[in-house]
């Protein structure tokens, strides 16, 4: 069994009951980013669901540099703030550099390392030590059981809330796979482990200008996944996936996530 990450009101392994990490991929604005938080924190009373709200304020790796990346840190953390304050719910964001990792280490409850930066010493140090939970996702070129370094550069701060989120592998060119095997090799570890079913049905770079997805595969995996014994899923939402500024492909609509957590959740009791 993992050890137990206690993020405000949400608990994550160590035996808690599964947990749910959603929505946007990045703010697009405050009026999306509050509305689609409301409906979250409406559907976590009504379903029991834990639930930990996650909104990027800089999507720093977009595959075009003409692409939307978000409102920046600053008014992204003042968004983030208001969620957190007027819901209720922990919330998560990505941090790409140390600066970041301290500002928002004050406002956010869970500072999330994006997979590409995964081995970044210096900013796993800095999240590490603002004493917030950490998430830090798997990178597409990483196996397993070496993401056991990461987790070690962030305990060396004295931080044990760590995470680790598996995101799918790279497949060739323009496409991920899930090995299944990975969650339970990265539970070896002994932190908590999620799933992140959005982005594992991701087409990196797809479209040539940016990224394309199958969303119709996201529901399957996460099932496999829960089934495997990951400690709580992850999933990128929008109220219209089809509008969506940024990884609309691949997300879910808000709409549907209560009947996938019914299931998931049964998935979770039986084992």
């Amino acid at each position: 069994m993992t050890r137990r990450v206690k993020i405000g009101p949400v608990s994550i392994g160590g035996g808690a009951p599964l947990a749910m990490i959603a929505g946007p991929c990045v703010i697009e604005d405050r009026k999306k980013c509050v509305g689609l938080a409301r409906r979250l924190a409406t559907l976590a009373a009504r379903e029991g669901i834990p639930l930990i709200f996650k909104a990027s304020y800089d999507k720093a790796n977009r595959s075009s540099s003409g692409s939307f990346r978000g409102p920046g840190l600053e008014k992204g953390l003042e968004i983030l703030r208001e969620v957190k304050d007027r819901f209720g719910m922990p919330v998560l964001t990505d941090v790409h550099s140390v600066p970041e990792a301290e500002a928002a280490g004050v406002a956010v409850d869970v500072l999330q390392i994006p997979a590409f930066l995964c081995r970044q010493t210096d900013l796993l140090l800095a999240a590490g030590r603002t004493g917030r939970c950490v998430n830090i996702k798997k990178g597409q070129f990483m196996a397993p059981w070496d993401m056991k370094n990461a987790v070690a550069k962030v305990e060396s701060t004295g931080n044990r809330n760590v995470l680790l989120t598996e995101r799918g592998t790279t497949h060739g060119y323009n496409d991920l796979v899930v090995d299944m095997r990975g969650l339970l090799l990265m539970r070896e570890s002994g932190v908590p482990v999620v799933f992140d079913a959005t982005h594992s049905v991701q087409k990196p770079g797809g479209r040539g200008d940016r990224s394309g997805g199958e969303s119709r595969m996201a529901p399957g995996l996460a099932r496999a996944a829960v089934a495997a014994g990951c400690d709580a899923v992850f999933i990128e939402t929008y109220v219209r996936p089809e509008t969506a500024l940024s990884d609309g492909d691949n997300a879910m609509p808000v709409a549907a996530l209560g009947r996938l957590w019914r299931v998931l959740r049964r998935i979770s009791d039986a084992l």
